[in-house]
């Protein structure tokens, strides 16, 4: 496949959409729809809270209340992350809201994982499946604040709640030179929690542009790097693989961040939500069956 040929699709994965067409894209994204619960499957980039006059989840919903004839306030029960695509599950009723927000609380707390998403990496995990374990804390550098990993964090800065215990289980569903599908399952929830952990398996997220730098290589072979000695940066991707997705180094920074939340499962079942066009596209350029 050409670079020409590509190029209108790195517009449409960058493209900033207004409020009128991010309502429509809404509004045509719902999977579920069935008493006072709202499911839709979110777009990337799209911030569920913003500041007063910024787009976001949170500010278009009174107007998606109207246009699908829901007779009351719309409370966001759970959602993915800005850069994140997958569920985002409402509810228009303030108990409800509150009483599967607690049933998320709980299930973590019994051991579960409610929440099931999917990630295309660059690199293979060492094995096929297991767990990422590691303490997790806000770190300022310069002018931003960057989510980093805690090795053996103590237990005073645990307790003043400075570092988090994180875990995620993982599986590698499949694996095609040198890329993966991985499926993921938080136990614990901190913000980029999934980000990191995969950095810490050297195989970071497919357009993260945040925390891949933490992941080197010499001679192909991958090693984690400390996040003071690697700033955040466009993801490098090697010639094969660039050539593989179609895209230019110049390309780049359009790439979307390829994480997915694919599944939640409520008290009455599971909810699922397809991964978005370039998701899929992706997968067939790598050649990785969807799943």
């Amino acid at each position: 496949m050409t670079e020409t040929a590509e190029k209108p699709k790195m517009k449409r994965w960058r493209r900033l959409l207004g409020p009128k067409e991010t309502l429509r894209l809404l509004e045509g994204s719902v999977v579920h729809r069935e008493g006072a619960l709202l499911a839709l499957n979110k777009p990337p980039g799209l911030p569920v809270l913003g500041r007063p006059g910024d787009l976001s989840l949170d500010a278009l919903l009174p107007a998606l209340r109207r246009r699908l004839g829901l007779p009351a306030e719309l409370h966001v029960v759970k959602a993915p992350a800005r850069e994140y695509s997958g569920l985002v599950l409402l509810s228009s009723c303030y108990h409800t809201t509150k009483k599967l927000q607690q049933f998320f609380t709980d299930a973590r707390w019994r051991g579960q994982y409610p929440a099931t998403y999917r990630a295309i990496t660059v690199g293979v995990p060492a094995e096929v499946e297991g767990e990422i374990s590691a303490g997790l804390s806000w770190q300022q550098q310069g002018d931003r604040a960057m989510v980093v990993p805690v090795p053996a964090p103590g237990r005073r800065s645990l307790a003043r709640k400075d570092v988090k215990s994180t875990l995620t289980r993982y599986r590698v569903l499949s694996a095609v030179g040198g890329c993966a599908l991985l499926q993921l399952q938080p136990r614990t929830a901190f913000p980029e929690q999934l980000q990191v952990h995969l950095t810490l398996l050297l195989c970071p997220a497919l357009g993260d542009h945040k925390h891949s730098s933490s992941v080197g290589r010499v001679l192909g072979v991958p090693f984690f790097l400390s996040p003071e000695s690697a700033p955040a940066h466009t993801q490098v991707l090697d010639e094969e693989l660039l050539s593989r997705l179609g895209l230019s180094p110049r390309q780049l920074h359009r790439l979307p961040l390829h994480i997915h939340l694919q599944e939640l499962v409520l008290p009455e079942g599971p909810l699922c939500a397809p991964p978005p066009p370039y998701f899929l596209h992706t997968l067939r350029c790598l050649g990785l069956p969807e799943h």
